[in-house]
């Protein structure tokens, strides 16, 4: 069910954090920094940061602005400024123009490979960029990342928290290199009286009666109190009968719906 309810909460999601985000966001060679001060306007200025980390300013000369998120460059360039050239400077800085940073994703989405991305950007923002989930994708992502001078590090997204339960603490930011996984859910099938018989994901906690909704919901056919699951145990089939709805399910059940004769 994660990849329908994806695209009805990424934009509450994205207008809650992108602005966290974008004050934390990083800047590197590339970004495009616009400055102003105020009452200064022949130091209002556009720079393009340099391939060292470096931008030139008016007064200042070269200034290293590499690793630095836009409020810590602000809080330097106005010291600066009030050492000896103005009293008091209000320093304004935002960025213009975001470099491209380069992200891998791969597994169960619908469009895996390598994804160009502008600015600031989340995990769900990432996933809409490749596609949405597939409808097998799993309860977990994983966000491989590497570090200069460290070994990578392994970050784990709880997909069943974000997606259905809202928590935004698992929608990580995304930065430049990461490798983003999307693990495949154990499958189960459904056949039968209901709208849409087929194979569905069936993680840890599905049950009989939520596979029946990923399906689109009982038939006016069906025999609700007659459901039956088979299950392969030691290559053996085995098959219970009439079951509780809310019967766990593991993988590679098939759910089957009967239609009722009354």
């Amino acid at each position: 069910m994660k990849f329908l309810f994806l695209s009805s909460i990424v934009l509450f999601l994205f207008l809650c954090s992108t602005t966290l985000w974008a004050a934390d966001y990083l800047v590197g060679p590339g970004d495009v920094l616009g400055i102003s001060v105020y009452d200064n306007e022949d130091l209002t200025t556009k720079v393009r940061v340099s391939s060292s980390g470096t931008i030139v300013m008016p007064l200042l000369g070269q200034v290293e602005v590499q690793g630095g998120t836009v409020n810590a460059i602000t809080d330097k360039i106005t010291r600066l400024l009030a050492d000896g050239y103005l009293v008091n400077p209000q320093v304004n800085i935002f960025v213009e123009e975001y470099r491209s940073k380069k992200v891998v994703v791969l597994g169960n989405v619908r469009t895996p490979g390598l994804i160009e991305l502008s600015g600031p950007t989340n995990f769900l923002e990432l996933i809409s960029k490749a596609g949405g989930l597939e409808k097998d994708a799993g309860d977990t992502a994983t966000i491989q990342r590497k570090k200069d001078g460290e070994a990578s590090t392994v970050i784990v997204i709880d997909l069943l928290a974000l997606i259905e339960k809202g928590d935004l603490s698992q929608n990580m930011q995304i930065v430049d290199g990461d490798t983003v996984f999307i693990s495949k859910a154990g499958m189960c099938f459904i056949t039968g009286e209901v709208e849409k018989p087929g194979t569905y994901a069936c993680g840890d906690g599905t049950t009989v009666l939520r596979l029946v909704a990923l399906a689109g919901g009982f038939t006016g056919k069906a025999a609700k109190s007659s459901v039956n699951v088979v299950r392969i145990v030691d290559n053996e089939k085995q098959v219970s009968k009439n079951v509780d709805l809310y019967m766990a399910l593991q993988d590679n059940d098939v759910v089957v719906v009967p239609e009722s004769f009354f």
